[in-house]
Parts: structure tokens; C-alpha cells; sequence
């Protein structure tokens, strides 16, 4: 059964008089974490009310009217769009403000789920609709102890399995032999399958000019062989099998040869300064009980590269939510690509992961922040250097 009392607690901590939920086909996946329940059919549009004072109420339509029956509140139902509207001023009731899945402008796509038709219907009956981005925060991105454990037992794989993979690698070049992109990406996720992990999309490997790329995807088709004198890339997420298990996404990098040249090393220290100047701002904020908001994190880490002269290069934000999608619908370490406003709040997970991508190669180095009540912590191995691979 739905537990109510916490999130009218934080609607009248909020100022708001209501969180309105809705779907049709399945649209707001948020909605159907927050409420608890399985998507069920959704052919016709569904409305969920929790006032923060009162009962909630819902409205369905006569041909799905069982849709919301597990949750608590009085029902009305409709047919035609007249008896719609009808019924959806009484489901609206007295509340003036109310929280929807939208984000003024599309600021944070992330969350802004509902259509601009539906946020208009809203308004036309004088309701003023809000962000329900906070409240996604504490009752959609927050984990329990059972998947924080998940996390962990995840990471210690998959740290094993990027290492193992490195070794893969230098092993067939050392003996001459061709291993592509694609073919040792595939070897990843047996190493998945055989430890009972499970992952959304599979692993980033990329060689050369290819690491250079942010979302490069090897395929069977189109894959370059791994070459001695190359920086090799892995971007590995992934997720045991658990129902509401939670993700670990990290990126390492390694070079094919016994001695990893300058230029790498250099690239690489400048984005290992900027990873842990995000995490030691988060660290620190989070000690000392200050809030923080997600472009915040972004601007520690980009400041750094900045500096460097690498600034352009640094074409993607600092990291990303992790919940039970690699990107989670919590705050984001973005100034870049959006301005996340949201803040960061105790018992989420996000990662750090700046780059530079130049032309012939490209660094990226990730690790992941889990945030408690006054510590934030990273939840898995670091990379403090570039590895020689071939060493």
C-alpha cells in the first residue's frame, strides 16, 4: 500500500497544494516508481491527486477503471471527454499549486515527462502547475540499503572485469593476434553473464581516435582492431539481476605499449584533477551540511580543465543520477548541457566522469559518488593513472 503521509509531509514543507500524476502508453515512468505499482494497460489517460492535506483521488477511464484500484483514495471515472473534464474539476478540487513531471522550458528533459497539452488542460482550470523535481529526488532517486549493498557487490565485478579485460587485451596484441573493438566488448558481457550481471546497453570500448568519441559504439560492422601505441577506453555499467537493483558506471583508460607517452599522461592528470576537485567539493559540502546543487559539481570539475586550455574539448557534463537506469531521474552534474538546479540529497548515487576528447584520443575518468547523511564517499575503485598495458 502506498505510504502517503511522507510525501504530503514534503508537499506542505514545499508550499505545494499537490502532486498530480497521470500517464497514457506508459510515458511517466516516474509516476509508476513513485506510486509502486507495475505499468498496467494505459490506453486510456489516468489521473492520481495526493493533496498534501487529505485523501488522494484518482480518475480513470470506465474501460480501465480497476487501472489504480491498488492505491488509496476516492475514485472517479469517465468516459467521453466531456465527463472528463467534468470529473477532473472535481479530482483538481481546491488546490491552487500543484507539482507535475515538467520542467519549465525543458531545462531538465530528464523529468519533463508530461506533454505541454496535458500541463495546458491543467491550467485551464486555474491550477498553477510546478516542477516536480525535488519531490522526484527524495521519493524516486533515493536508495534503500538492499540496493546500496547491490551496488557494491555490482562495482567489485565489474572492477574485475575491466581489469581482466585490459589483460585481454594486451595479451593479443603482445602475440600479434586481432582482437577488435567489437569482439572484446562482446568478451565484457560474457564476463556480465557469467556473474549474473545485467546492463541497459553494452560497454563503450574504443581505441584511438575512437576513445576521442564519448558515445562511440563498436558494432560487428564497423569496429577497428586493437593496435600496440593505441589508448584503449572502457566505459563499463552495469546492474545484478534484482528487481530494483541500482547500476555502477565507471570508465578507465589503459595504452597499449610499455610506456604510456606524455601528451597521455598529461591530458589524463589534468582530468584526474578535475574528477577529484568534484568529489572533494562534493565531499566537503555534503560534511558540512550545505546544500548543493548538481551544476555546482559541474562548474568544480569544469573549472579545472578550463584552466588547462582544454575547456572546448570538455563537451559533455560532469556526470549523471544512477538509480535503477544508468541515468537515474535524480540531480545531475550539469552546467553545461542544462543548468540542474536541483539539490543533492542523502542516500543517491552520481557519477563523476569528466574528458577532453581530442582529435587522436580522448580521456575520460569515472568513478561514482554514493551521498549519505553527512558523508559522500566513492563506491568503487580509482584511476590515478594512465596503465601500461603492454608493461
Amino acid at each position: 500500500m502506498l505510504d502517503i503521509k511522507p510525501i504530503q509531509d514534503e508537499l506542505r514543507a514545499s508550499k505545494i497544494d499537490g502532486w498530480l500524476l497521470c500517464d497514457l502508453y506508459h510515458r511517466d515512468p516516474v509516476a509508476y516508481r513513485v506510486l509502486g505499482m507495475p505499468p498496467g494497460m494505459a490506453k486510456r489517460r489516468w489521473f492520481y491527486l495526493i493533496p498534501a492535506k487529505g485523501e488522494p483521488r484518482k480518475l480513470v477511464h470506465r474501460i480501465e477503471a480497476e487501472a489504480l484500484d491498488a492505491l488509496p483514495g476516492k475514485k472517479f471515472v469517465y468516459a467521453g471527454i466531456d465527463e472528463l473534464k467534468k470529473n477532473l474539476t472535481k479530482l483538481l478540487g481546491r488546490e491552487k499549486t500543484l507539482a507535475m513531471q515538467y520542467s519549465p522550458l525543458s531545462a531538465i528533459p530528464i523529468i519533463s515527462l508530461v506533454d505541454a497539452g496535458t500541463v495546458e488542460l491543467v491550467r485551464s482550470f486555474g491550477k498553477k502547475v510546478v516542477s516536480s523535481g525535488e519531490l522526484i529526488q527524495k521519493f524516486a532517486a533515493r536508495w534503500t540499503p538492499d540496493q546500496l549493498n547491490a551496488h557494491h557487490a555490482a562495482g567489485r565485478c565489474i572492477d574485475r572485469i575491466i581489469q581482466q579485460a585490459f589483460g585481454q587485451a594486451a595479451t593479443y596484441v603482445r602475440q600479434g593476434k586481432t582482437l577488435t573493438e567489437y569482439e572484446l566488448q562482446q568478451w565484457i558481457l560474457e564476463q556480465f553473464r557469467a556473474n549474473l550481471l545485467i546492463t541497459d546497453d553494452a560497454p563503450i570500448v574504443a581505441i584511438g581516435p575512437n576513445s576521442g568519441n564519448p558515445h562511440y559504439e563498436p558494432t560487428a560492422a564497423s569496429s577497428q582492431p586493437l593496435r600496440e601505441g593505441e589508448l584503449l577506453l572502457l566505459d563499463v555499467w552495469g546492474k545484478s539481476r534484482g528487481t530494483d537493483s541500482v547500476y555502477y558506471d565507471i570508465t578507465w583508460v589503459g595504452f597499449l605499449g610499455t610506456k604510456v607517452p606524455d601528451k597521455h599522461a598529461e591530458v589524463f592528470a589534468i582530468v584526474k584533477e578535475a574528477r577529484d576537485a568534484a568529489v572533494h567539493f562534493a565531499q566537503e559540502a555534503v560534511k558540512d551540511g550545505r546544500r548543493i546543487c548538481g551544476w555546482q559539481v559541474d562548474q568544480a570539475a569544469r573549472k579545472v580543465i578550463d584552466k588547462a586550455g582544454y575547456g572546448k574539448y570538455f563537451i559533455h557534463r560532469t556526470g549523471h543520477n544512477i538509480g535503477q537506469e544508468v541515468h537515474g531521474l535524480g540531480t545531475n552534474m550539469d552546467s553545461l548541457e542544462t543548468h540542474d538546479d536541483r539539490p543533492i540529497v542523502p542516500h543517491t548515487c552520481f557519477s563523476v566522469e569528466p574528458g577532453i576528447y581530442l582529435p587522436e584520443f580522448g580521456v575520460r575518468s569515472e568513478v561514482n559518488v554514493y551521498v549519505a547523511e553527512r558523508q559522500a564517499r566513492v563506491t568503487g575503485a580509482v584511476q590515478d593513472e594512465v596503465i601500461p598495458l603492454l608493461a
